[in-house]
């Protein structure tokens, strides 16, 4: 299963098995359960989650008590609460598993660390980093410009999957929308 960081590391830079070898080092593997929640709000974060396999979501429960979903997180995607694991301070955003969820984990410090002492970590987790910084740009982008029909034809193109994966509750709040609202959208496409 580690695999499947070494084949993303690689779309980016080649590492010899040695290489490799070190790079999983610093990383820990971990397995959670449907439900389990891995990043509390309020809570500090140590840890940036690389998915071997799962679904995982992050999200934030306003003072209302509605959640908003930031992302989903499948097989070889990345999830944490940024701000929280990269400044050292409490989560603003929940974490949690959609299904049973293996992960490689990697601490900010051994991050550091690798960057350290590999360059081709250190550009690895630059291009990732701007990668995400570009996606979270589309994002918002599409929720402040786009129609809900748009956001929702948008998301099936890109990650078909999902609906069968994911209640339709949590795609309406990743949308933006309401349950019926996003009922209409799916009876009318």
């Amino acid at each position: 299963m580690s695999n499947i960081l070494r084949q993303q590391i690689e779309r980016i830079v080649s590492l010899t098995d040695e290489e490799y070898a070190f790079v999983l080092s610093h990383f820990t593997s971990k397995k959670f359960k449907k439900h389990q929640i891995i990043i509390r709000e309020g809570e500090y974060v140590h840890n940036d989650y690389f998915l071997l396999s799962g679904l995982m979501k992050s999200s934030h429960i306003n003072p209302e008590g509605r959640e908003h979903i930031i992302q989903f997180a499948m097989q070889d995607w990345w999830i944490t609460d940024p701000q929280a694991y990269h400044n050292e301070t409490k989560a603003t955003l929940q974490v949690d598993c959609l299904e049973d969820s293996e992960t490689l984990f990697i601490t900010l410090e051994n991050r550091e660390k690798l960057c350290r002492e590999m360059q081709k970590m250190e550009y690895f987790f630059r291009k990732k980093t701007t990668a995400g910084y570009i996606a979270l740009q589309r994002r918002i982008l599409c929720l402040i410009s786009s129609t809900a029909k748009e956001r929702y034809e948008n998301l099936l193109t890109q990650y078909p999957g999902l609906f069968q994966r994911v209640p339709k509750s949590l795609i309406a709040s990743y949308l933006g929308v309401t349950r019926e609202t996003l009922s209409r959208l799916a009876n009318n496409n």
